[in-house]
């Protein structure tokens, strides 16, 4: 093995990046639009060479959060001009029904599926048209914290590059390698909660003649109770098919899991007898199922964030979530909004790191939660007859009272305000909502009056910026 000592550019206003992925790639952007020097290191090849060779392919949901930030660094247009509009959810019901429940009130308030690779691709361009220095195959190998000294490995020959640093930012995922490196030397109170679910991808392609084979503005949903299928739409008009199924089945119960359905021949029967709608456009399930590899779902914790000036960790690298909100990726890049005005406040840089983590450590846990409480609603709630009447109650009350009621799904998609206050407000409308429709089988019978003096003496009004 050779190594290779090299020195990062100087000063101040020097920031080195491990990852290449969307937040560091996004990241990159914005502090090279201030002016900063940036080094962005990857330990995979250059996807707009290579293709993109990532281990995730969930589509993507798009919301404000992630949008705002696309448009700080100057990729939204090129972002939305593949991305596909996602009205609401269509649930398919076991009897083949379908309804299209909307996540907002028209199509001003949407989200949009866009595809991981591309995404990355565009926010490598613009990272580097920006001015940031991007380097790939280099993977994380080791830090010197005391010298300041990082040393990265060529997977194509296990050479080895050392760069000086001022601060290094982790952007490099779930198994972060920088994290291991920083609570090798300071413990960041780690911890790991695995679901006990995991998932498998399949695909629906186009129709014979090219369209889609279902509705494309929807983000589709089969529920099943411990278990359920989704499908997002592609621009290529396709659909990427996600099964999710505990770990272990309990067959006494008629639920199955991944250690019940192992192969091609028993995932078609599965499909046959509870997604039977969604098999006759997954023409390759068995080689799907067969080929795919199956994902983990886990919520990452961690009580720090970053050590002193040296380093900090951000998106999945501090708080990894499942991905049934949404907004894994919409979190992780106000995460790197955040990071970039914290770190060009002047602020010296422990205090801007420390700064970032109190902003941001209470609104990871926040939409961590939601991110878990969702899955029980998409698998188990959409199809539940008291869910869809609190849904009809809330809807109406977000038309009665736009200054103090706001679904809560509203209050994280389309708008920006802290998950933390989302998640607080969410949880005292639902306790009302629950109230409000004990004993009714329809919001019709309810007392209106009654109701609006609850709103007005339960919830204050909404932040001005709501």
């Amino acid at each position: 093995m050779s190594s290779q000592q090299h020195s990062t550019p100087g000063g101040e206003r020097h920031i080195t990046i491990v990852g290449a992925g969307l937040a560091g790639a996004l990241l990159a952007t914005l502090l090279a639009r201030r002016g900063w020097q940036v080094d962005v290191y990857e330990k995979r090849g250059d996807p707009r060479i290579q293709g993109f060779q990532g281990g995730r392919s969930i589509n993507l949901a798009l919301a404000e959060r992630g949008l705002h930030a696309l448009r700080l660094a100057g990729g939204d247009d090129e972002v939305m001009a593949q991305a596909v509009m996602m009205r609401g959810r269509m649930v398919h019901f076991l009897d083949g029904r379908t309804d299209l429940q909307r996540y907002g009130r028209d199509d001003s308030e949407v989200i949009w599926s866009v595809h991981r690779g591309e995404l990355n691709v565009i926010l490598l361009d613009i990272a580097q048209q920006a001015g940031a220095r991007l380097h790939f195959h280099r993977g994380l190998a080791s830090v010197d914290f005391d010298r300041r000294s990082v040393a990265f490995e060529d997977d194509r020959d296990g050479s080895l590059h050392e760069s000086a640093f001022e601060s290094l930012v982790g952007a490099d995922g779930a198994g972060s390698a920088l994290r291991s490196a920083m609570n090798a030397v300071s413990e960041l109170g780690e911890r790991t909660d695995f679901l006990g679910h995991s998932y498998k991808e399949l695909e629906i392609p186009p129709t014979s003649d090219g369209g889609f084979s279902i509705e494309p503005n929807a983000l589709h949903i089969w529920p099943r109770g411990r278990y359920m299928c989704i499908a997002l739409p592609n621009d290529e008009r396709t659909f990427t098919v996600t099964l999710f199924l505990p770990n272990e089945g309990d067959p006494a119960a008629g639920v199955p899991g991944f250690d019940t359905v192992r192969n091609g021949e028993q995932a078609r029967a599965l499909f046959e007898r509870d997604f039977a709608d969604a098999l006759p456009l997954i023409p390759r399930l068995e080689h799907d199922f067969e080929h795919n590899p199956k994902g983990l779902l886990a919520t990452l914790y961690l009580d720090r964030w970053h050590l002193d000036d040296r380093a900090v960790l951000l998106g999945d690298a501090a708080h990894a979530m499942v991905p049934f909100h949404g907004q894994g990726m919409n979190c992780a890049f106000e995460d790197c909004v955040a990071l970039a005005e914290h770190l060009d406040s002047g602020a010296d840089r422990a205090a801007a790191f420390a700064a970032f983590q109190a902003q941001r450590l209470p609104d990871s846990r926040a939409i961590q939660a939601m991110a878990l409480e969702n899955y029980l609603e998409m698998r188990d709630r959409v199809d539940n007859d008291d869910y869809l009447l609190q849904r009809a109650l809330e809807l109406r009350l977000a038309q009665r009272h736009p200054d103090r009621f706001m679904p809560r799904y509203a209050m994280v998609t389309f708008h920006r305000m802290p998950y933390s206050v989302a998640f607080e407000r969410g949880n005292r409308q639902r306790e009302l909502l629950v109230e409000l429709t004990r004993d009714h089988a329809s919001i019709d019978t309810l007392d209106w009056d009654a109701v609006d003096a609850a709103v007005r003496e339960r919830l204050s009004p909404l932040p001005a910026d709501a």
